[in-house]
């Protein structure tokens, strides 16, 4: 994710010096969640029959690649190439949700999903002032420290990351074969209300929301204040911050004495007022508030949803529905940055907050059908370990 933080604010600035639209910048943003779309239940249900080690270790050079894709872009069709393979590798968040799921009890599981997405969140947060500071140095620097980190990891991942997931037979000796990736996605289609498909639902209209933002944010920084690629990876660091104390400290305390309902609902309330709010400020200074309210409203929204979809689903298929539920938000992220790029050049820089703002309430409603956890007797006890 460090990687990834210090190339992306950078892809639409790169992108306009080759002449695309903002339009295309929306469409390239959305290639990364196409590949993710077709690879993430494949890469789920792969690590449920071969284990997730492999997985990521895959996905950690494939990501190596895409960085060194993007550091000789020249061209338009070089930077989607780029974000197309990097989409790809991305497609195992679902196993790292998984490999969690593996190794935690299930009334931790939310406090430990915010715990990964702290971590993610502070190579966020250190990725675009690191970006800036290199870009110095040549366009290319970027994408040549962001591909040498990955295969760094990638070697201390091969030495000491051990496997989480034990391979599970049937009678026969073969390994169990389980439901397939269509009939998830179609159960998911077919029967919205029930437990997993509702959460799934949840999770991906957030997303729809959510990924509308950020796809242009660089570019609302960029046409509205005037920031430029020397100065935009100071205004992330910020939000990473916000983000990594409340999914590392704050939300295990609120999960001491609140279930993860009440987390999601109280969070899809934050961020969809956050992005209502987003193009009423006229200053720097006076958005940043507003800001704060989306890193915050994610912090509770998506880790208590994926905690609950990890407690609910099928255990021997945990990596098939981790990998689900992120095709699906896959979906979301290229609908999103699509409808927000043509909203964007077509009806005006506010339009895409305003929608994504009324999609989120959207989601506060849906939050009301979702029964609370049946664990709650344990809970104190399992947040404070």
């Amino acid at each position: 994710m460090l990687g990834y933080a210090m190339v992306f604010p950078l892809i639409p600035i790169y992108a306009v010096r080759l002449d695309a639209s903002a339009a295309v910048i929306g469409v390239m943003v959305a290639s990364f969640s196409v590949a993710q779309v077709a690879a993430a239940p494949f890469w789920g249900r792969f690590s449920d029959r071969s284990g997730r080690r492999p997985v990521l270790l895959v996905s950690l050079l494939g990501s190596a690649v895409a960085f060194a894709i993007f550091a000789f872009a020249d061209s338009i069709w070089m930077l989607f190439l780029s974000r197309i393979v990097q989409g790809a590798s991305g497609g195992t968040a679902g196993v790292m949700q998984a490999y969690v799921g593996d190794t935690v009890p299930r009334c931790d599981r939310a406090k430990a999903f915010g715990w990964l997405s702290a971590a993610t969140n502070t190579g966020v947060m250190i990725g675009p002032v690191v970006g800036s500071a290199v870009w110095v140095f040549g366009p290319a620097v970027p994408g040549l420290l962001a591909s040498s980190l990955c295969l760094v990891n990638l070697f201390f991942a091969w030495r000491v990351l051990p496997e989480s997931k034990p391979l599970v037979f049937g009678p026969n000796g073969a390994i169990e074969k389980k439901r397939s990736i269509r009939a998830m996605f179609w159960e998911t289609v077919r029967y919205p209300s029930r437990e997993t498909s509702e959460l799934i639902w949840i999770y991906a209209v957030a997303m729809t929301a959510y990924s509308s933002m950020t796809a242009l944010l660089s570019l609302y920084l960029m046409d509205r204040f005037e920031v430029s690629e020397g100065n935009i990876g100071y205004i992330f660091p910020l939000l990473g911050a916000v983000s990594i104390i409340m999914r590392a400290g704050i939300l295990g305390k609120l999960l001491t004495y609140f279930n993860e309902v009440k987390l999601m609902r109280v969070g899809s309330l934050l961020l969809a007022i956050g992005l209502a709010a987003f193009p009423l400020p006229t200053s720097l200074l006076t958005l940043i508030p507003v800001m704060l309210l989306m890193p915050i409203g994610t912090a509770l929204l998506f880790p208590a949803t994926t905690g609950l979809l990890s407690q609910r689903g099928d255990k021997n298929q945990l990596g098939q529905v981790m990998g689900v539920q992120h095709a699906f938000g896959g979906i979301a992220r290229i609908c999103g940055p699509i409808w927000a790029g043509v909203a964007y050049g077509e009806m005006g820089q506010a339009v895409p907050y305003q929608v994504a703002g009324a999609v989120v309430f959207v989601v506060a409603i849906m939050t009301l059908h979702v029964r609370p956890s049946t664990h709650a007797s344990t809970k104190v006890t399992g947040a404070a370990s």
